[in-house]
């Protein structure tokens, strides 16, 4: 094997890391924001772990939150819940930089 070709199988490993990554700390972001507007719904625990699930799932619909956002408002709308859409988004990238810091952490 060439010096080039060992590069590039580090360069194809190091992006497979890198999206690997990423994808857990956008998992776990969903996760914990879902968590979080269950609280905020009137879920209970077991309600409200379901519907962060969902709120994972609902993230692999399309690149970007904006399918996370959705499916988080017409959860609030089902439930005649109140959110502002600028409270869901400043709260989404909070956890998403929570979850950032715990993946993180955990692959130290």
């Amino acid at each position: 094997m060439t010096s080039f070709d060992d590069r590039q199988k580090a360069f194809e490993s190091k992006y497979a890391y890198d999206q690997d990554v990423l994808f857990r700390i956008e998992a776990r972001a969903c996760k914990l924001f879902g968590l979080w507007v269950g609280e905020q719904i009137g879920l209970d625990s077991d309600a409200a772990k379901e519907f962060a699930g969902s709120v994972v799932s609902s993230n692999l619909e399309e690149p970007g939150f904006d399918d996370v956002l959705r499916a988080v408002k017409a959860k609030i709308s089902e439930k005649g819940g109140a959110i502002s859409d600028h409270t869901l988004e400043v709260k989404l990238d909070h956890y998403l930089e929570e979850a950032r810091q715990q993946i993180v952490s955990e692959t130290k």
